[in-house]
């Protein structure tokens, strides 16, 4: 099943969340992606009628395993592709918002190449900024 990219960012933000604070309700969403209320209400409508997220009596979000799998390879995406472009120079910000474009349009294939060039370099203790 294909997943948007909207999803995929609503998904990696509850995650996110739950890192952060250990729990989370679309509120935390509303705040973490500064949408609206209604906005993410109709999202993760959206994603539990498509069974990427439970949402309890009491509002408390949690990803499905097929939920948690999404969030947590746009999450690594998300982290290491930052990463990669601050160590080249890009400030933090530009270099945040250019990897959330960046991992939802890359190959695996692209990606896993990057990982394992960004992981060699560092075993090899080569500075990052050599690429």
């Amino acid at each position: 099943m294909e997943i948007h990219e909207s999803s995929e960012n609503y998904l990696e933000a509850i995650l996110m969340v739950k890192k952060e604070k250990g729990v989370c309700r679309s509120i935390d969403v509303v705040r973490k992606l500064n949408f609206s209320k209604p906005s993410v209400s109709v999202a993760m409508s959206n994603l539990r009628k498509s069974g990427y997220i439970t949402m309890d009596q009491d509002g408390w979000l949690d990803l499905t395993d097929t939920g948690r799998e999404i969030a947590e390879r746009m999450y690594e995406r998300h982290t290491i592709l930052s990463a990669w472009l601050m160590s080249i120079g890009v400030p933090e910000d530009t270099a945040t918002e250019d990897a959330c474009r960046m991992e939802h349009d890359m190959s695996v294939v692209t990606f896993e190449k990057i990982k394992a060039y960004l992981n060699r370099h560092r075993e090899d203790g080569e500075a990052k900024t050599d690429l």
